[in-house]
């Protein structure tokens, strides 16, 4: 018996500290070398945006990180870029934290959406939440009918979010039908958001245990990873802005026309075709109106019809009205906060009608008009007759040198006037000179 009593105590000595070295291990894994990765969203909702979460989830994923956490303060932003970014957060295995920071900030139109998205939704103190009415995502003005029908989807929409993450459906239909607003002392009384956090740290402690799709998260101490837009991401947003696509839009076609009128010069025209390519790509991913774009070739055709017809500016003025309701039109699908304000289009508007009333006109009328140099640039001036000049013979003074000349038929007598018609070889065919002045005046 005593025996069996040495036995027991020597396997417990020998297992004892495997056992608390398995429990430490244990302990140990769920508390060291535990990452979070994090993105900051500011500004508007666009498809950089869509292109920075998901290289944001795919990098989460690379380092088995414990959360993606996206730091979010926008205005609003697309509707489909937010639909885009809506459906791959659903869909998505990595726990996301949306975290609306910092104080002050807010969670408007399309970010109401994105936190409602959200694994664990959090607010940082002074911040907002609402307002997704779809007028104020998607920009412009739509009848009627078109106009329920977006405020239906984007109801059914949203309600579908708050039902799937298990948050206030009522309210987030409000958000869209009414344009309600909250703070996030109400967002988190009324289940819209898990967790008011103060700071990025306090965020941390407060999720850490929670269970997000089957896994428990260990953000205590974990290790915070940012993870930066990178350059191209921050290019492409920076020329997706509507003022940078409205420059893009004059430096195309003052580069182009340049060419044009100025051909081998080579800068304007590289410089213009890279505006109208960036501009291309930009006008592919953003919502521009077609009919801005037409009424903008409209105010080009009319500049440079102006250069050949005499219409004393009024081709011209139709053109600056055309060019001017053109750039207005071309983003008016575009969200509230991303549309141009008028100190952007009136400036530009005059800088096209400077450029096409002085430059290009003067560029375009030497290109479309015949070419006079040398002896063919006389033609037509006057010349002093030295010799009477007839159907055979005479002299006259051009340019400070004597030509043999001929008339077509009157003949002119010395010491007077003469227009130059033609010149053959050495010889020069004149007519009477009649200043145009007196060109309506009888002969006394």
């Amino acid at each position: 018996m005593r025996s069996k009593n040495y036995i027991s105590l020597l396997l417990a000595l020998i297992f004892l500290p495997i056992t608390q070295a398995s429990g430490n291990i244990v302990q140990q894994d769920s508390t060291v070398d535990k990452t979070v990765t994090v993105i900051t969203i500011k500004g508007t909702i666009g498809p950089t945006t869509t292109n920075y979460i998901t290289r944001g989830l795919e990098t989460a994923i690379e380092q088995n990180a414990e959360a993606l956490i996206i730091e979010l303060d926008t205005p609003g932003g697309l509707l489909n870029s937010t639909q885009d970014i809506v459906q791959e957060m659903l869909a998505s295995e990595m726990p996301i934290v949306v975290y609306v920071t910092p104080s002050g900030g807010n969670a408007g139109s399309a970010g109401t959406f994105i936190t409602l998205a959200a694994h664990i939704a959090a607010m940082a103190p002074t911040t907002t939440i609402g307002a997704a009415s779809p007028v104020s995502m998607g920009g412009g003005q739509q009848d009627t009918v078109m106009q329920k029908k977006i405020f239906n989807y984007s109801e059914s929409f949203i309600e579908n979010i708050a039902k799937e993450r298990d948050r206030n459906a009522e309210w987030a239909k409000s958000a869209v039908s009414d344009g309600e607003a909250i703070t996030e002392t109400e967002a988190l009384e009324l289940n819209v958001i898990d967790l008011i956090a103060a700071d990025l740290n306090d965020l941390l402690e407060q999720i850490d245990g929670k269970e997000v799709e089957g896994r428990v998260l260990y953000t205590s101490n974990a290790t915070i990873e940012p993870l930066d837009e990178s350059f191209a991401e921050k290019f492409f947003s920076f020329i997706m802005r509507p003022e940078i696509m409205l420059i893009l839009t004059m430096v195309a076609i003052y580069g182009i026309v340049g060419e044009v009128t100025n051909p081998g010069a080579i800068v304007p025209g590289m410089a213009g075709v890279i505006a109208l390519i960036l501009l291309l790509y930009g006008s592919a991913a953003m919502p521009i109106n077609v009919a801005g774009f037409i009424l903008i070739g409209l105010a080009i055709v009319l500049f440079i019809t102006e250069a050949f017809t005499p219409t004393f500016g009024i081709l011209m003025t139709g053109g600056a009205v055309s060019f001017f309701l053109g750039a207005l039109m071309l983003f008016q699908d575009f969200p509230k906060e991303m549309q141009l304000d008028w100190y952007w289009l009136v400036p530009a508007t005059i800088l096209m009608v400077i450029f096409f009333g002085w430059i290009a006109t003067s560029g375009i009328k030497a290109q479309f008009t015949g070419h006079r140099t040398g002896l063919e640039s006389l033609i037509g001036k006057k010349a002093k007759v030295i010799d009477d000049v007839d159907e055979n013979s005479g002299r006259v003074m051009v340019s400070g040198e004597y030509w043999n000349a001929v008339t077509e038929g009157e003949e002119i007598k010395s010491n007077e006037w003469c227009e130059i018609v033609r010149f053959e070889g050495l010889t020069v065919t004149v007519k009477p000179y009649t200043p145009k002045e007196e060109t309506h005046h009888g002969a006394d």
